[in-house]
């Protein structure tokens, strides 16, 4: 039974679609409770993957986002080190942890890879594993917008949601921007009774 949940709240930046073939250029959480109190954040910038090689279009769209990119692959760490590093600072949250990110199909992949090739964790475990880093079914944010606010799953986007539900972070393509506003919009679903 979670008792003291924390939502990990993760946003991921990658040189192309396909785990392993291509590389995580970044990622960061935010720690978050159900009433919007912050735990800590965690930021990164992961060296490539050996035999990986980045895709051209996801290249392409980088090309278009010069800050990001930049935030995103300046002063790379080693993959495994970094990995480390975070299941450490997760086991090092007050309360259990739950992972979330908006949306789940597309950050969640990259991070359970990660977790897998570089560490003994992994997102989702079975609840007769003891002592597995996150305690809960991780949570798609999409999809929790979608069942809070009545909207059809396709049209939860970042997009469309007012600036305040993001907690004024502006989603810039960096990491740790998109992560806080994320974390923003959770409080922010946290806090309402029901749909619109």
């Amino acid at each position: 039974m979670i008792e003291k949940p924390i939502y990990v709240v993760t946003d991921a930046e990658f040189d192309g679609p396909v785990p392993g073939r291509h590389s995580m250029l970044s990622f960061a959480s935010v720690a978050v409770a159900p009433g919007g109190r912050r735990h800590g954040e965690f930021e990164a910038v992961l060296g490539p993957l050996d035999g990986a090689s980045p895709d051209p279009e996801t290249l392409a769209f980088w090309r278009t986002q010069p800050e990001a990119y930049a935030a995103a692959t300046t002063d790379p760490e080693p993959p495994g080190a970094v990995m480390g590093r975070f299941v450490d600072w997760v086991r090092g949250l007050p309360g259990d942890a739950i992972f979330a990110a908006h949306p789940l199909a597309l950050d969640g992949p990259w991070m359970d890879f990660y977790l897998q090739r570089f560490t003994r964790e992994r997102l989702l475990e079975g609840p007769w594993r003891p002592g597995r880093l996150f305690r809960s079914t991780p949570l798609c944010l999409a999809s929790f917008a979608a069942g809070r606010l009545g909207w059809p799953t396709w049209t939860c986007d970042v997009g469309r949601y007012p600036a305040d539900w993001l907690g004024g972070h502006e989603h810039t393509h960096r990491a740790i921007d998109d992560a806080r506003g994320y974390a923003g919009l959770l409080a922010t679903l946290m806090g309402r009774g029901g749909p619109a």
